[in-house]
């Protein structure tokens, strides 16, 4: 089989045969004949940040993001795309390749954003044609021979050689340890193989982010989000379902604990969480209760446990709780205030033991207590197209009983859990761009593999240039999406960021959407098929625009609210 070469390698000469083949040889043909050109692209991004601006300053003027959704939308997804190109400026001046992947993605961007202008300058606030100046640059770097040069290589990823290491250890057990199960699981609905979740353990992968003091990995600073990032993009390379969601759940739960905890709760919790002796999942939403959190209905009463301990009874039904059948702990949010006038003010987060249970459902009660009631569980498993492994459910809880002792921050905890749980969920954006940039990764490959073993009216599919065209623009996003990716990190690292995480997953999300589909539309028929990997990597993509904040939600309340407060 043939495979393009891996992103850390810009040349293309043989490599290792892994999930699809090795690399085939340079031809002349596929040599980019134009050069970069940064400077305009620097301008060209300029420009679009102006415009953009001057439609969010519009906005304001208006009524803003509840009025006008529809160009609250546009606009945060616009402002998305114009701060993944400014990430790749300094990339593009690292090489003549990464210099052309800069020029061909800012192209990209701005033919996007003249797309959703047209017609709807006034909307903006704009005057017409506000990037006009821009088209002979658009028109020069998006010509289909220029982005079908780009199809065979990737350009490097300019880690450090901390990192390269991180990338090569996560990918060979990738390829090695998740990738000849992704198949078997998806399509018989099966659960993680215990082996990898051990395998994951023993490497460490679950205390990336727990401080070392703790049992952990994490010394702070820029490598711990950038070891993280890039752990993740080479596990969901393996499986979105079975290796790159895996070490979200525990993230989540380590930082809300780090945020929040006692240091009794974080001796007690975190060195657990680092050797996956404690497997969490997250329980938030609700079946009325999505990503609007200040609703929610379940409740944490204040009750004695079996030895007069004191404690919390917790009743009502949580749901889309991804993993929670196999988890030994959920990190659930709570309504401890019955004043549902404090929204988000009156909810706390807790940290919920349970049993192991069967990925098809699960139903567990508690010991009796001294007042005669009896806690009880019950999780039904919510069947999904994609995303298997993992495994959703609702879960009722009834008078389920958990220590005082688990309420994080315990009596200070109180009323804060809201912001204990956002200090995971923002970086569980940048880890879901991450898992984003593998899945499309693993289909660009799957594409270029096929691309190049099928023939169709006497060629090689890999000849024609509607084909090149698709696989270089592929080369494109993922690379952008990658590099943004890179950048957050880095700011988050800082104690900034929290906003460009929520817009590199708004953007990349949404580009592993395409890249997915047309990964899947050149394999032809075949890519309907289950046997090729390529359709389950379609419907493992669908669900990213969905978790850790819905699109619409996610641009509207958080991007697009946001950049108008600025």
């Amino acid at each position: 089989m043939t495979a393009p070469p891996t992103p850390e390698s810009p040349t293309r000469l043989p490599v290792g045969r892994g999930p699809i083949g090795s690399v085939s040889p340079v031809t002349a043909s596929t040599t980019p004949s134009i050069a970069p050109d940064l400077q305009t692209a620097a301008e060209v991004i300029d420009m679009a940040s102006r415009a953009v601006g001057k439609g969010l300053r519009h906005l304001s003027s208006i009524g803003g993001a509840d009025v006008h959704q529809v160009l609250a939308y546009d606009l945060a997804h616009a402002a998305s795309a114009v701060e993944t190109a400014r990430s790749l400026l300094d990339y593009g001046a690292k090489g003549n390749h990464e210099g052309l992947i800069t020029c061909a993605y800012t192209a990209d961007m701005a033919h996007d954003l003249i797309s959703k202008l047209i017609g709807r300058e006034s909307l903006w606030g704009l005057e017409p044609n506000p990037l006009a100046a821009a088209l002979p640059f658009v028109s020069t770097f998006r010509d289909p021979e220029f982005v079908a040069s780009l199809a065979d290589i990737q350009g490097p990823r300019h880690l450090d050689e901390d990192f390269e290491m991180v990338q090569d250890t996560f990918r060979a057990f990738a390829e090695k340890v998740i990738a000849p199960r992704a198949e078997h699981v998806h399509r018989y609905n099966e659960d993680v193989p215990e082996e990898i979740i051990s395998g994951l353990a023993e490497m460490g992968a679950f205390g990336l982010s727990v401080p070392s003091e703790y049992g952990g990995f994490s010394e702070g600073g820029e490598g711990e989000y950038l070891a993280m990032v890039v752990a993740t993009e080479e596990l969901s390379r393996g499986s979105l379902g079975i290796g790159g969601s895996l070490i979200t759940r525990p993230e989540i739960l380590t930082r809300a604990l780090v945020k929040g905890g006692t240091e009794a709760q974080k001796a007690e919790w975190l060195p657990k969480l680092a050797t996956a002796e404690v497997m969490a999942a997250v329980a938030v939403t609700e079946p009325d209760y999505g990503s609007d959190v200040a609703g929610l209905k379940v409740t944490a009463t204040p009750a004695e446990g079996p030895d007069g301990a004191p404690g919390y009874v917790i009743n009502g039904v949580k749901t889309w709780c991804t993993f929670a059948g196999r988890a030994d702990v959920l990190m659930l949010l709570a309504r401890t205030d019955p004043d549902r006038s404090k929204t988000h003010k009156g909810l706390s987060l807790f940290i919920v033991p349970k049993p192991r249970g069967d990925a098809h459902g699960f139903e567990f009660t508690q010991q009796v207590r001294a007042d005669g009631s009896v806690g009880k569980m019950e999780g039904r498993p919510i069947d999904t197209i994609g995303y298997r492994g993992m495994h959703s459910y609702e879960i009722a809880l009834d008078n389920w009983w958990v220590p005082a002792t688990n309420l994080i921050g315990e009596e200070s905890g109180l009323g804060k859990g809201f912001y204990y749980q956002m200090e995971g969920f923002e970086n569980g954006r940048l880890q879901t761009a991450a898992r984003a940039v593998g899945v499309m990764q693993a289909a660009y490959e799957a594409a270029y593999d096929h691309a190049h073993n099928r023939n169709v009216f006497g060629k090689n599919i890999a000849e024609y240039q509607l084909t090149r065209v698709k696989l270089g623009r592929m080369a494109v996003l993922i690379q952008a999406g990658r590099q943004f990716g890179y950048q957050v990190a880095r700011l988050m690292a800082k104690g900034v960021g929290t906003t460009e995480a929520s817009m590199v997953k708004a953007y990349v999300c949404k580009a592993a959407e395409w890249v997915s589909r047309e990964a899947m539309q050149i394999h032809g028929g075949y890519g309907y098929a289950e046997e090729y990997s390529v359709s389950r990597l379609f419907v493992d993509a669908r669900v990213l625009s969905i978790f850790e904040g819905a699109d619409e939600t996610l641009c509207l309340k958080v991007i697009a609210r946001r950049l108008t407060e600025k």
